[in-house]
This record gives structure tokens, sequence and C-alpha cells, in this order.
């Protein structure tokens, strides 16, 4: 194989398009507002509906959904489910380091001082340390880019933007990140899947008939 950084974006061109311009649209908010002010605009538009809903849509930024999305998919094919599984243990210890290094308050220690100004849905655990990347957000824009990669239908790339925004948004709302928080997460998730992409789909023996079956579909004699 001889696939090159540019073959993996043209593959994923709707979405990283999509992304770029989301990209821009977040570079634009924070030069006109602060860390505190995208924080409350956010956090002060809350609702009955929103405190039920989003804990479930951040839930799907979770690593577990992602493991279990795998096992699923190696019933029918085990190089996507290699993909999905190695895909997220690469960017998921690469954000935890960059957690470590920057060892960030979360909102709710960042306003320590001021916590009746904040809602917090109920039921949701709040964390107070280790902020920066958001982690979530993270996996949910990887996971994109790589079901845009192997995806026949490009246009999926519309729901799977749409997909990590929301769970970005998700961990902004439940008051676990800041802007920036998530903002880095989906660069870190697309720059590294991408990375990891050119990487692992360059090896031979992941194109082998053997990795196109799944425990659905055995070895035909």
């Amino acid at each position: 194989m001889n696939i090159r950084i540019k073959d993996v974006l043209q593959r994923i061109r709707p979405f990283f398009i999509l992304y770029i311009i989301l990209l821009a649209a977040c570079l634009v908010i924070k030069l006109l507002y602060t860390k505190d002010e995208i924080y409350f605009a956010v956090n002060t538009r809350y609702d009955d509906f929103l405190d039920t809903v989003e804990p479930y849509i951040t839930d799907l930024g979770n690593g577990w959904t992602i493991v279990i999305l795998a096992a699923i998919v190696a019933l029918y094919n085990y190089r996507v489910a290699f993909l999905l599984i190695t895909t997220f243990i690469i960017t998921s210890l690469s954000v935890q380091v960059a957690k470590f290094c920057f060892d960030a308050p979360r909102p709710k220690l960042y306003f320590a001082n001021e916590l009746n100004k904040l809602h917090f849905a109920k039921g949701v655990e709040i964390l107070s340390h280790n902020s920066f990347p958001s982690g979530h957000t993270l996996t949910a824009f990887a996971t994109g880019v790589l079901l845009t990669y192997l995806a026949k239908n490009k246009n999926w790339a519309f729901l799977l933007i749409f997909y990590g925004m929301m769970v970005g948004f998700s961990r902004m709302y439940l008051s676990e990140h800041f802007f920036e928080d998530v903002v880095a997460g989906s660069i870190m998730g697309v720059v590294l899947t991408i990375l990891w992409i050119w990487f692992i789909d360059n090896k031979k023996f992941i194109h082998s008939p053997g990795w196109n079956r799944g425990v659905l579909k055995p070895k035909k004699s």
C-alpha cells in the first residue's frame, strides 16, 4: 500500500471541509468573547429537556460506547473493528497525556468562589480537574473522521460532524469543560486520526482477506 496523507484527506474531504468551516467559526467566537463569557452563554441557557437529554448525548463520546461499537462491528468486519479500537486507544492515550501536562481546572473548580451562579444538571457527576482538552469531544471527532474514511457514501460526513458538535456542546452544557477544551479536543481527534489512518492503513496485513471477515463471516472453505 502507498496511502499518502493527501489520499486520506481526499477520502474524508466532506468531513474535513465542514470541520475547517466549524473551526473557523470557533476561532471567530474565541476572538470576540472571553473564556468566562462563552461559558456563561452556554451555562445560563438551560432547561429540563436539555438536562435530561445532554447526559445521553455526552455518553456517545464515552470510550465504552466506542468499545461496544467495535465489538459489534467485529461480528462482520475485523478490519473496521481494529481501526475503531486502535484509533480510540491512540487518541485516548494522547489526550490523557495532554490532560496530565496541562492539569487545567474544570468549571466547577475554576468558579469555586461563585458556584451559586452555575447550573448543574441533576444526577451528573461533575469533575474538577484535567479539563484541557476534552476527551469525549476528541473521541467523537476521531470516530467521525474514521467512519467518513471508511464509508462508501460520504454524505455520512454531515451526520458525523453533527455528532461531534453535539458531543462537544454536551460537555460544555454539563459544565465538564470549557469551549477551549472542546475545540482543542476536536483538533487532536481529527489530526491524530488522520495520522493514524495514514500509518496503519499502509500496512499490508490489514488488507489481507482474513481481515475483511468477521465472527459471523467465517472463512469460506
